[in-house]
């Protein structure tokens, strides 16, 4: 089986700033998450990334906010798409 591609989406703000979602189902969890998806869920202001999210190989399920990582905590890929959009919009409404 390969991958399957389920979202690919970007949005692009008046401001110029955009947002990235792209999501794969795949055959086999990416060590060391347990889930079936591969994700890269972006923002960026002028340029530069300020909230992703993703589960790089070796690393896990993790956020990056600003120049700091984590770990986060994988339910749900709703969830997950929901958490991405609300931050986004925090940070859209503090701008």
């Amino acid at each position: 089986m390969k991958a399957t591609l389920l979202i690919r989406e970007r949005v692009v703000y008046p401001d110029g700033s955009l947002a990235e979602m792209v999501v794969w189902r795949v055959p086999a969890p990416v060590p060391p998450s347990s889930h079936y998806y591969k994700y890269s869920l972006v923002y960026i202001i002028d340029g530069i990334r300020v909230l992703g999210y993703d589960n790089e190989r070796g690393k896990g399920d993790h956020r990056h906010f600003g120049m700091t990582e984590e770990t986060v905590s994988f339910t749900t890929l709703p969830n997950l798409l929901r958490q991405f959009a609300d931050e986004v919009e925090a940070i859209r409404r503090r701008r």
